[in-house]
């Protein structure tokens, strides 16, 4: 509780009730995606009374803080995540929906030459691959 409200005050946001349940929400889940509405059911199933229009306000003051970092992915709802100031990548599985997180340096370093062989130096990068399980794929051959 005392990580949440250091971080909270880090940020210029004061210290509320939905604010420090949403946040500690995200520090349970881990490396999670969550979207606002599974953020709302699990504030329900802990008989929590914030709305869902306080949810989406809340991480919407955490996207511009840096706490949490919003995606949205091809074909799905917006989903976020806490920003742990580490750049990894995603894949997406199309038949679950699940999101997967990796790094590879490999790839890192192949979007550097890539760039470099261009003229040009990467600033930011976003890496999102749609995969579908083997054994589903080899089926659709």
């Amino acid at each position: 509780m005392e990580q949440e409200t250091k971080e909270l005050r880090r940020v210029g946001l004061k210290v509320t009730h939905p604010r420090m349940r949403i946040l500690q929400i995200f520090d349970e889940e881990g490396a999670q995606h969550l979207t606002a509405e599974d953020v709302y059911k699990k504030l329900l199933a802990h008989q929590e009374d914030i709305g869902l229009a306080t949810v989406y306000r809340v991480l919407t003051q955490f996207e511009a803080a840096g706490i949490i970092v919003k995606h949205n992915f091809e074909g799905g709802q917006a989903v976020y995540e806490l920003d742990r100031g580490k750049h990894h990548d995603h894949m997406i599985d199309v038949d679950s929906g699940k999101v997967i997180e990796f790094v590879s340096e490999e790839i890192e370093r192949l979007q550097h030459e890539i760039a470099a062989k261009h003229g040009y130096v990467i600033e930011d990068h976003s890496l999102v691959l749609y995969v579908r399980p083997k054994q589903r794929a080899s089926r659709k051959d």
